[in-house]
């Protein structure tokens, strides 16, 4: 059983792990994208062609984030095996696709196009277990259906509405390290998804204790995570992309372009950490 997080070693680890976040901060270009004419948003959705989806807007990334920071070596295996690979993504309304233009838009959809493309030799499916409004402790509730599907990965978003509704945020480092204890018992590996940066949720003033406490819980969990807040302030202060690019007009959700941009990042970087996994074993590359 896990003990709470210590509040003082907690918060000097915190602005450690923020502190470095900020630095570092240059790109790479991920592939660009062609948009659907017939959409009539201010945001248009996309078109199915991975190889050109962001040519309207380049989808961008921080090097420092091109690679996740701890492995992922069930999937690894599996990908070296060339064994069926599932992934479930739980979260919230982000994970589900709130502010998508349809389900196939979310990032859970394009997540497993994109690995699809980069892995086609091995069937890959992504399971979407995103629940609208839900927090740590609701997801806790029902890990019992998440692991259902026996995943290899559990790709798990948390934060936002606890944040949104100044929830406890040391009661969620207990909760997520519960979690991650129950997942790993069963096998799989585990991916920690942050806090979107959006109007709402830089709005309030706990989002770096949140972001940080997420890092320091997964780093003594030994398990990755995506930065998620800082790639996407990463588009708006680095590549000056206005927030109505990637975010919808409810000043939170993602649109199109901004999860189609997630799983685009997110799929990099899983790509590059099972080349590095597959380099420290001696393995060949993928063919």
């Amino acid at each position: 059983m896990f003990s709470p997080l210590p509040r003082r070693e907690t918060a000097s680890t915190i602005a450690a792990v923020m502190s470095a976040f900020a630095l570092g901060i240059s790109t790479l270009v991920v592939s660009p994208a062609t948009s659907r004419a017939e959409q009539a948003t201010s945001t248009p959705a996309l078109n199915d062609d991975l190889n050109s989806v962001f040519k309207t807007q380049p989808c961008l990334q921080s090097k420092s984030l091109a690679q996740l920071d701890a492995p992922i070596a069930r999937v690894a295996k599996r990908l070296d095996a060339h064994e069926p690979v599932t992934i479930v993504a739980v979260g919230s309304s982000s994970t589900g696709g709130s502010g998508a233009s349809s389900p196939s838009y979310s990032y859970p959809s394009r997540l497993e196009r994109e690995l699809r493309q980069r892995f086609p030799d091995t069937p890959i499916s992504v399971i979407n277990q995103g629940v609208n409004g839900e927090d740590t402790a609701s997801m806790m509730a029902r890990m019992d259906a998440v692991l259902a599907p026996k995943p290899d990965l559990i790709i798990w978003q948390l934060g936002t509405n606890t944040l949104l509704r100044d929830g406890n945020i040391p009661e969620t480092g207990t909760l997520l390290q519960a979690g991650i204890n129950r997942i790993k018992k069963t096998g799989a590996d585990v991916l920690l998804i942050d806090p979107q940066f959006a109007p709402r949720v830089n709005a309030k003033p706990a989002v770096s204790e949140m972001v940080g406490l997420i890092a320091y819980v997964a780093k003594q969990a030994h398990v990755p995570v995506f930065r998620r807040y800082v790639a996407m302030r990463h588009w708006h202060e680095d590549q000056a992309i206005a927030i109505d690019r990637f975010i919808t007009a409810d000043g939170l959700h993602m649109n199109d372009w901004g999860y189609s941009c997630l799983a685009r990042l997110l799929a990099e970087n899983i790509t590059a950490t099972v080349a590095r996994s597959r380099a420290v074993a001696g393995v060949k590359p993928f063919q």
